[in-house]
């Protein structure tokens, strides 16, 4: 008999602690291939303290993210939506290259001039701030080496104060992670031509990402 009554009791308390176990926090990371390098790195830290997903594949440029944030923000009841366009807003294409992407900062055609990437990312901050209650933090376009065939070096620099621009109207919070990318790309970039980063760059860059999200989920 005792023994029943302290299976029962025992049973009773493991339902009673699961269901007085804090919420873990959500964050959804939307992003290009920058961003898809880094997350799962990122995933890995917060594992057991916070949920952190990826949108589904690429969020190439912001005319897709204008397509498609509310069907990626809809998935869940996110406490915090970090999110970055720019690396394809800034990328200039040709049909006829014979580089990956088409690219081609010579005879190409640029994606979204920067009053386009302006007006996108107010049209998209504007979307999230009707649709979710969600903290939202912009996270700056990362590093241009000098060879990349379709983008050109200065850019970054010219679309991110574009971009903290349309944020500040918003009150939005921005996670500046340029300056720091280019020292990174220096010692973990895949070339001169590539933007994107080894895994070691990856996981350098997703530091950056988890000491500002650590900050921001202490205030959840």
């Amino acid at each position: 008999m005792y023994d029943k009554l302290n299976f029962t009791v025992g049973i009773l308390l493991v339902l009673c602690l699961t269901s007085f176990s804090p919420k873990k926090p959500k964050v959804l990371i939307i992003g290009d291939s920058i961003s898809i390098g880094y997350t799962p790195f990122v995933q890995n830290y917060f594992a057991g303290k916070a949920i952190v997903k990826h949108n589904p594949g690429n969020a190439q440029h912001s005319g897709t993210g204008l397509e498609k944030i509310e069907e990626w923000i809809v998935q869940d009841d996110w406490d915090i939506i970090q999110f970055n366009w720019g690396l394809w807003d800034l990328c200039y294409r040709h049909p006829d290259s014979k580089v990956q992407g088409n690219r081609d900062k010579v005879n190409g055609s640029i994606t979204y001039s920067l009053k386009e990437y302006r007006d996108n990312l107010n049209a998209i901050v504007t979307k999230l701030k009707e649709t979710t209650r969600a903290k939202l933090i912009f996270v700056t376009t990362t590093y241009v080496p000098q060879n990349e065939a379709g983008r050109f070096k200065k850019d970054p620099k010219r679309y991110n104060r574009a971009a903290r621009k349309i944020m500040k109207k918003h009150s939005v919070r921005v996670n500046n992670i340029y300056y720091s990318s280019v020292e990174i790309h220096k010692k973990f970039g895949k070339g001169s031509d590539d933007v994107h980063y080894s895994s070691e760059g990856s996981a350098a860059l997703a530091e950056l990402i988890i000491e500002f999200l650590l900050k921001e989920l202490d205030t959840i």
